[in-house]
């Protein structure tokens, strides 16, 4: 439960649980399970079709910035998010480098800029609804050994306008926000 406290508040998250009602997710976590069980969840598919080359979407583009809150050692880290609204709902892809190599980070949607709280709250299809996907859209991935990480995720939700930023942060420090990127609509 400690554990999946610490990865829901350290980026703005709480414990509240709600069922799962979305196709592409494969689990739902409530907050005594662990980060291994996380793992089951859809949060992210590397072979996913990246969301600047959804046909048929709209699709706004961020470049990430660095945070005043990232741990030691990531002053290199750079990259592109998109996230593309098309006929199937949300697609959301991130692509970094300058990330510790063979080192988990997650990524999460945000409801305001970056320049507002470093992006607030987690953007929720039902505020106040459940802290975990498909009510939030997360994004779970490994840097390889050069140090870059890309991931792929999809929602069969749209976030209309409501998506304003993405957050990414390492797992093993969630209170670090490393870097954040805004979307323009």
């Amino acid at each position: 439960m400690a554990t999946m406290a610490l990865l829901l508040s350290g980026c703005g998250g709480d414990s509240e649980n709600a069922s799962n009602t979305s196709a592409d997710q494969t689990a739902s976590a409530s907050p005594s399970q662990s980060m291994g069980e996380m793992d089951g969840m859809a949060m992210g598919d590397p072979s996913a079709t990246p969301a600047n080359k959804v046909a048929d979407a709209k699709v706004v583009k961020g470049s990430f910035k660095l945070l005043d809150t990232r741990p030691p050692g990531m002053d290199d880290v750079k990259g592109t998010a998109w996230l593309a609204q098309g006929p199937k709902g949300t697609t959301v892809t991130v692509s970094l480098t300058g990330l510790k190599p063979g080192e988990r980070y997650m990524s999460h949607l945000h409801a305001q800029k970056c320049s507002a709280e470093n992006g607030g709250e987690h953007f929720q299809f039902e505020k106040g609804g459940a802290t975990t996907p498909p009510n939030e859209v997360h994004l779970m991935f490994t840097a390889d050994k050069s140090g870059t990480g890309m991931m792929t995720v999809n929602n069969d939700r749209k976030t209309g306008e409501g998506a304003a930023a993405i957050v990414v942060h390492p797992m093993a420090a969630q209170d670090n926000r490393i870097a954040c990127a805004d979307f323009a609509f």
